[in-house]
């Protein structure tokens, strides 16, 4: 929850009382990825740019999506001193690819010194059964940072990134709870998250990474719990989240994905 200083600045929200997940954060079987969410203050407040991917991708085909995509070698400020980059490594070239990623996709820019870390996300680990699943598990490092010039001037290939809007959060949530969007969990998670914020400032302000950095960063890695009733992605805090009992008496820590409206459950120990 965010609280007003009396000055008017958004103040540093109070701890979540749910753990930060698993550590480390990188799965070093996983693809290493970033994500930016850019934000900017739009006519009725709060909006974050979307991009709708080629239904004909095998990735997230069709999906509403934050910018983002896999590091590359280039994205190392110096080259990896061994044969796995150190998460600090893995850090530094997250920043330099969500800010490539965002000119790429989207033909804007970002003020580099607002980008704060948000959140990690890692697949389950038995989304590792073909190789080809094997090619598309990423380790995802969530970043928001304000974008900066004409941000209704984005420039999309209309290939790999068919369409794009800037849009309130609760806006894109309740399209998708209506079916007229597909996403993805962790971005459905991240944008439950953000709609009670109302400015930029309070998104940043409300970022682990601007307060201690990666420390502090929520890890979402996800595991997988069903019954004959319907099935969930369980996270850490979640009483099954260990054994996968979907079933076991507890905290809940899940999103509920069997029907529409999306369910996301978050009760604090």
């Amino acid at each position: 929850m965010i609280h007003q200083s009396t000055s008017g600045d958004p103040e540093v929200p109070e701890p979540d009382p749910l753990p930060y997940g698993p550590r480390p954060l990188w799965d070093p079987e996983a693809i290493p990825a970033a994500t930016l969410i850019p934000l900017r203050d739009g006519p009725a407040g709060l909006e974050l740019l979307m991009l709708r991917r080629d239904t004909r991708l095998h990735f997230a085909g069709g999906m509403w999506v934050f910018p983002g995509g896999r590091i590359d070698p280039e994205d190392y400020p110096n080259q990896p001193a061994g044969p796995m980059p150190t998460e600090e490594e893995l850090e530094a070239a997250a920043r330099v690819a969500v800010a490539r990623e965002l000119a790429e996709e989207a033909g804007i820019a970002i003020e580099a010194t607002t980008v704060r870390r948000w959140s990690q996300w890692t697949p389950p680990p038995n989304s590792d059964r073909t190789a080809d699943l094997v090619r598309h598990r990423f380790t995802t490092a969530f970043f928001v940072g304000v974008a900066v010039g004409d941000t209704d001037a984005v420039v999309i290939d209309h290939g790999e990134i068919r369409d794009h809007r800037w849009v309130r959060p609760r806006d894109m949530l309740d399209q998708h709870a209506a079916g007229e969007v597909a996403l993805a969990p962790p971005t459905f998670i991240t944008l439950e998250h953000i709609a009670p914020l109302r400015s930029p400032a309070e998104v940043l302000a409300g970022s682990p990474g601007g307060r201690n950095g990666p420390a502090e960063v929520e890890h979402f890695s996800t595991r997988v719990g069903a019954t004959e009733d319907g099935w969930a992605a369980l996270y850490h805090g979640d009483a099954g989240y260990d054994s996968g009992d979907i079933t076991m008496a507890g905290p809940r820590h899940r999103l509920w994905m069997d029907e529409l409206p999306w369910r996301y459950e978050r009760q604090v120990r």
